[in-house]
């Protein structure tokens, strides 16, 4: 099995909850070796979030993690973390801006001890700015950057995605920061700090909405199902199911005309350009819907793959891991947990023709699981000054 095109870079992870540990999962599966520092007994809150009676979100984004226990609200877990981290190239952490300076461990002490450590700080505003000393979670950022006011139906408040995005969103660009760090510390030997914000994350990939505005006075607003002027694209009935098509290019829109059997509106100045469509979208939509009610969801796909249209299932998690390509590619994979036994779980993304991915460890069941294998083998620790920083709350 690979090791990962980050073999040999060790992590510290203090974060918790999501975006910290998110960024600290996609390192771990690029073969970084990642130790998760929790508190000691109750540890990551993440250990406990999730749906359903077992909480089972731990072991996907603790996978490829070693945890060991720190108090670092007492200056006996700080100094432990502090030589952890001066052993580490990379530290993460998504504190409230300030905490990691109030314990000993800002930046400036840190980077003193090891000059080329790679700092991620990933909070709600950023290190900097008035609103930088306010706490923030990741759905506070996606309504900041302009996320949760577009999401939705028109006649109805804003609504929300089914997952923290705005939490993985910034876990990825501090992810991104740091292999951009690594770069050019692998040149020049000098570290740095990422400051990710979850509001600028979520404001990155918001695409023409600031400029619309400045220039046109343009205001999106909800659009549900569909993105205004982009059309034909959107989900459409069947007679068993849903099923996704997106036509919205005159060459494609043009080969689906073809397969509705009406190849006459190709060239129906409605919707011939893009403008057009974009015009009568709703009018489209409603023809499109018309015609795949009389279709089954096979029928559908079928006319989409023989006629090169960009289209899909619907999929929730049975028709994921049922689904032959996600097969073929092993998208989805078993990990062999703790806690649970056999664990379907989504596989590592992206994929690396040479140094491939893994995940080479499950997620620790145990707070404190590896203490006695860090703690002693990187700051030689013997066993008698484990338990006794165990029985004074320090581990």
């Amino acid at each position: 099995m690979s090791t990962g095109a980050l073999q040999g870079i060790r992590v510290i992870e203090l974060g918790q909850l999501l975006a910290g540990p998110f960024c600290g999962q996609l390192l771990g599966d690029m073969g970084a070796d990642v130790i998760k520092v929790e508190p000691p007994i109750t540890g990551d809150p993440m250990r406990e979030w999730g749906q359903g009676e077992e909480k089972v979100n731990w072991e996907v984004i603790a996978r490829n993690k070693r945890s060991v226990s720190a108090n670092l609200r007492v200056p006996e877990g700080q100094a432990l973390v502090r030589r952890l981290i001066a052993g580490a190239d990379v530290v993460i952490e998504n504190f409230k801006p300030g905490t990691m300076e109030k314990w000993g461990l800002g930046p400036d002490v840190l980077l003193a001890d090891s000059p080329g450590l790679i700092i991620a700080r990933m909070s709600g505003y950023g290190q900097t700015g008035p609103y930088a000393d306010r706490a923030g979670f990741g759905g506070i950022g996606e309504a900041m950057g302009g996320w949760r006011y577009i999401v939705g139906e028109p006649d109805r408040p804003p609504s929300r995605m089914g997952i923290s995005i705005g939490d993985t969103l910034t876990a990825t660009y501090g992810c991104m920061g740091v292999l951009a760090a690594l770069h050019v510390r692998h040149q020049t030997g000098r570290g740095q700090v990422i400051d990710a914000a979850l509001y600028e994350s979520v404001l990155q990939v918001m695409e023409g909405l600031v400029p619309e505005y400045d220039r046109m006075g343009l205001m999106r607003e909800r659009s549900g199902s569909i993105l205004k002027g982009i059309a034909p694209s959107n989900v459409y009935r069947c007679r068993d199911g849903e099923f996704m098509i997106g036509a919205n290019k005159d060459s494609l829109w043009k080969r689906l005309a073809q397969a509705m059997g009406r190849p006459e509106l190709g060239d129906d100045p409605r919707f011939a350009t893009h403008i057009a469509r974009g015009t009568n979208q709703d009018d489209l939509d409603a023809m499109i819907d018309a015609w795949t009610r009389t279709l089954s969801v096979d029928e559908v796909e079928a006319l989409m793959t023989d006629y090169s249209i960009p289209a899909g299932r619907v999929y929730r998690a049975p028709d994921m891991i049922a689904d032959p390509h996600f097969q073929a590619r092993e998208a989805i994979i078993e990990v062999e947990t703790e806690r649970f036994g056999p664990l379907k779980m989504q596989s590592v993304f992206p994929r690396l023709s040479v140094t491939p991915g893994s995940v080479r460890r499950p997620a620790p069941s145990r707070v404190g699981q590896h203490n006695a294998e860090i703690y002693g083998d990187l700051l030689g620790l013997d066993t008698a000054e484990l338990e006794a920083l165990a029985a004074q709350g320090v581990i």
